[in-house]
């Protein structure tokens, strides 16, 4: 597909924030140009103040990188990144991220399965008060082998983190900036992203947007990436929950494992003065001894966990958990 000419827009500003574009890619020479032509276009239909569109190419083995440094160089506000290799999704995004101007961040895949006529909608949510919009591919132009898995794991994934999204794998995502500031986002944790903005009280909206099927290439989706997305989501239960209070985790599960050996052992003291069976030997007594001393050891975990993390100078770090502060009066005195 021909390189399209692009002229750089700048629009007059309106009442929606200002925004970038982050599009990470792999592989998505065939589709990218439509896609940046397409965003062009809504943002100067709609008077929109775009800051960049920042594309990144993570380790893309064909012509990709060509084609984004071509739109670069015909417009201005395109800026193109190239990693050194493929270091995965949340690492093209933080890269683009950070490369990114303006108060909005849009992110959207380059497969041109997103509708950048969307992008207002998303701005205006944004504008009402949200801090982080996701997409819902309501109705989805995928195969079976890849929506089944989808279905299952955003139900677990809502269910488990209390976030009631339809579609936490939605790529097509709006964020104000500012929540970058208190998020690191690494592996292949961008997925869980409103889950972690959640935890950090940033308000979250759900858009229903439409999804068109694919032209070009082919899905980068697999079972891997189903497992890994479970495996991912225990991590984030667990920062979301303990973070600041790891003592509940280690110690609960400590004392669940203690519970478990003393009763284990109760029943062998009493199997033993009530029928002088011999219980030396038994299986269930070596098991119940080591539940009680992987129980003791867990919860004395879980009490050094408490200290350090109250030593730890990262605990005072406050900031990013202020949503609005009023000024101080000044001194009288003064």
């Amino acid at each position: 597909m021909p390189i399209p000419s692009l002229q750089g827009t700048t629009p007059t500003a309106g009442s929606s924030p200002s925004f970038s574009v982050v599009i990470p890619i792999k592989d998505e020479g065939e589709s990218l140009a439509a896609l940046v032509a397409g965003i062009c276009g809504v943002t100067a239909r709609n008077a929109l103040q775009l800051g960049k569109i920042v594309i990144v190419d993570d380790g893309s083995t064909d012509n990709s990188w060509a084609v984004a440094k071509s739109l670069s160089a015909a417009n201005g506000k395109i800026h193109a990144i190239r990693l050194r290799r493929n270091f995965g999704k949340a690492a093209a995004l933080m890269v683009g991220i950070a490369a990114a101007e303006g108060e909005v961040i849009v992110t959207m895949d380059g497969d041109l399965q997103d509708d950048p006529e969307e992008i207002p909608q998303f701005l205006s949510l944004i504008a009402e008060g949200n801090d982080l919009v996701s997409g819902w591919k309501v109705d989805r132009q995928d195969p079976l082998s890849k929506t089944l898995p989808s279905i299952l794991f955003n139900r677990v994934t809502s269910s488990l983190s209390g976030v009631r999204l339809h579609d936490f794998n939605c790529g097509f995502k709006a964020y104000r900036k500012s929540i970058f500031q208190s998020l690191v986002i690494y592996g292949d944790l961008h997925r869980y992203i409103p889950v972690l903005a959640h935890a950090h009280g940033f308000k979250i909206a759900e858009l229903p947007v439409r999804h068109h099927a694919r032209k070009f290439g082919h899905s980068k989706y697999g079972v891997k990436r189903l497992i890994t997305g479970f495996i991912d989501l225990a991590s984030v239960m667990t920062i979301t929950r303990f973070a600041y209070r790891p003592g509940q985790l280690f110690g609960g599960i400590g004392v669940f494992l203690f519970a478990a050996g003393s009763l284990g052992i109760a029943y062998l003291i009493i199997l033993k003065l009530m029928t002088g069976a011999s219980i030396g030997q038994r299986p269930l007594l070596q098991l119940s001894m080591l539940l009680d001393v992987i129980g003791v050891q867990l919860m004395l975990f879980g009490m050094l966990a408490e200290l350090i993390i109250r030593r730890s100078p990262g605990t005072a770090d406050t900031a990013g958990l202020i949503a609005e502060e009023t000024a101080s009066p000044a001194d009288p005195a003064q």
